[in-house]
């Protein structure tokens, strides 16, 4: 189901980058609650959905213990809902069919611009540390020793709203000595273990790519990190952010938080997946995605619909 302002409202309000369906009126960046309460959302059953980094699959069973939690929590029902693609879950949560999800770091902001996603949480430690690198991995036997050596070579870039898939590399690499698209081809490879997989089994010669999930592939033992050499290593950038939908009832909301932010990590699933994160911490889009809209606004990055992938 659709929501939308009457052409009266649509015409007054502020909204900076978002789409004509929302209003930003306070300017912190992300579309306020629709002021008439009709509009306002609380439905018995909550969709939830993990970004699409890696096999959607994998992670049906790993965030059950969140899932139960969150339904514990709130009183609703919770289903885990397994996205195929960045564009298929942005287009998801603005259609109205998904309440709460996991937006990886470069699609958030097309989250938040078109479909009304409202970041809230990350996952962190108990010292309140957050964030990944971006990695740049070629064969252990390469003669690529830094990044400016990627000229010519076969490069896989995983899609093209990733941050550290792409839009990262794309700002970052030519001061290192070497323009992606021009020094040399952009393979998109569809996602962070297929670029990791294809550098293992010689169909590019490197990639760059996100640690936390190169990590958590080697944990599964689907790599041998000796088969591989990390060539540069990124300052640290947000990781995934945990969104729910602009319209839903603002009470519904704070049990939403109240859920993420009461798990407890330790001894779950989840917990063995993500290596050192302990618990949810809270975030604001405006301030921990700026260097993130610095980045894509440095490719000259437009939110929308035909830009997604």
């Amino acid at each position: 189901m659709l929501f939308s302002f009457s052409t009266q409202t649509l015409a007054a309000c502020e909204r900076g980058a978002l789409d004509k369906k929302y209003c930003d009126e306070n300017g912190d960046m992300v579309a306020d609650l629709p002021k008439d309460k009709s509009e306002w959302v609380n439905p018995d059953t909550l969709i939830f959905a993990y970004t699409p980094v890696e096999d959607p699959a994998i992670y049906s069973d790993i965030w059950q213990p969140f899932i139960d939690h969150l339904s514990k929590v709130t009183g609703k029902d919770v289903r885990f809902f397994a996205v195929q693609s960045n564009a298929a879950q942005v287009e998801a949560m603005r259609s109205g069919r998904l309440h709460i999800a996991g937006f990886s770091t470069g699609p958030t902001p097309f989250a938040v611009n078109l479909a009304g996603a409202v970041p809230f949480a990350l996952m962190g430690s108990d010292s309140g540390q957050f964030g990944y690198t971006l990695q740049v991995f070629t064969q252990d036997d390469s003669d690529i020793k830094e990044v400016k050596d990627l000229k010519g070579k076969r490069v896989a870039h995983t899609s093209p709203t990733s941050n550290s898939g792409n839009q990262a590399p794309m700002a970052l690499f030519p001061e290192l000595g070497v323009v992606p698209g021009e020094d040399y081809k952009i393979n998109f490879s569809g996602s962070h273990d297929q670029s990791m997989l294809g550098v293992v089994a010689g169909d590019y010669d490197a990639a760059p790519v996100a640690s936390e999930v190169v990590d958590r592939m080697a944990a599964r033992g689907l790599y041998d990190p000796k088969d591989v050499r990390m060539i540069w290593e990124s300052d640290r950038f947000p990781t995934t952010s945990y969104n729910y939908a602009y319209n839903l009832d603002p009470a519904l909301v704070e049990k939403i938080k109240e859920g993420f932010f009461s798990f407890k990590f330790a001894g779950t699933e989840l917990g063995k997946e993500f290596e050192g994160v302990e618990k949810f911490i809270p975030i604001n889009y405006k301030d921990n995605w700026k260097v993130i809209r610095t980045i894509q606004q440095a490719n000259g990055v437009d939110y929308t619909r035909d830009k997604i992938e």
